[in-house]
Formats: structure tokens, C-alpha cells, sequence
């Protein structure tokens, strides 16, 4: 009998700390299809779970085939300071680099005391995030605010 409940237990705990990825992993024919039609992404966020999230996001799209042109990240506020030397997001970004381009808000990086010697390679800063989305916007992207 306590063999039972020692199994319960083990099932019972494992089932508490097993994560489960909720996201979408396959994209519907007409989603595929709409998207091939503007090949140009920009997303601007603040936050280093957005940053995470839409490099997910580019993965998910070239794993579903839609063809990706331009594919910018504008960033700004807080998630600044992580864009630093010898950071997990230097880290993360490798992957990236050379298919995702990131522009970084030098109004931001004055704020927050980053100066662009402190920025890790491939990223380029701007005069202010939101005039980028807006020269991005007027070039036919698609945008995204997080």
C-alpha cells in the first residue's frame, strides 16, 4: 500500500514541475499565405521577455516557410541595460545575428547610462525608437507594439 501512495506521490510531483510550452507551433495555409504577401517585420518592445519572444517569433515563422525579408527589433526603455557585453541576451542573439536586425534607442541608452561601447556587436542604435517605427511603418513593414 505505501508503494502506491510513494508512486502517486513521484507521479503527483513530477506532473507539478513538467513546463509545457504554450505556444503555436504550425501556422494555417492562409496565415502562411497572407504573410508572404509584406516579407517585412518590426516589432518595438521594452521588455527582455518580448526581446525572447519575438526572436521565438521569427523562428516560428521561417519553420512554417513564410519568407522573410526584413526583420527588425526596435528596442527602448529598461530592456536597454541588457543589451550589454557578456549578457544572456548577447548570448541568445548569436543565433540571430545576421538575420535579425536590432535598433536600439539611444534617448533610452542616455537614460539608463549605457553608452554604445557597452553594446554588444550587431546591434545599431537610432536617434529615437519611435521615429524608427515610423520610417518603418512608411516602408511598408509590418508592425507590432509590445
Amino acid at each position: 500500500m505505501s508503494n502506491i501512495f510513494r508512486t502517486l506521490f513521484i507521479i503527483m510531483v513530477m506532473a507539478a514541475t513538467v513546463k509545457v510550452a504554450h505556444g503555436q507551433k504550425k501556422l494555417d495555409p492562409q496565415a502562411i499565405t497572407d504573410l508572404q504577401k509584406t516579407p517585412k517585420y518590426a516589432f518595438i518592445l521594452t521588455t527582455e521577455k518580448h526581446f525572447k519572444g519575438v526572436l521565438s517569433m521569427y523562428d516560428l515563422l521561417i519553420e512554417n516557410g513564410v519568407l522573410i525579408e526584413d526583420y527588425e527589433i526596435v528596442v527602448k526603455g529598461k530592456v536597454v541595460t541588457q543589451l550589454v557585453k557578456d549578457s544572456e541576451l548577447e548570448e541568445l542573439f548569436q543565433k540571430y545575428k545576421g538575420k535579425v536586425k536590432v535598433s536600439v534607442c539611444s534617448v533610452a541608452m542616455e537614460k539608463l547610462g549605457v553608452s554604445e561601447e557597452m553594446l554588444f556587436e550587431g546591434l545599431n542604435v537610432t536617434s529615437t525608437a519611435s521615429v524608427r517605427m515610423l520610417q518603418l511603418q512608411a516602408n511598408g513593414y509590418n508592425t507590432l507594439t509590445y
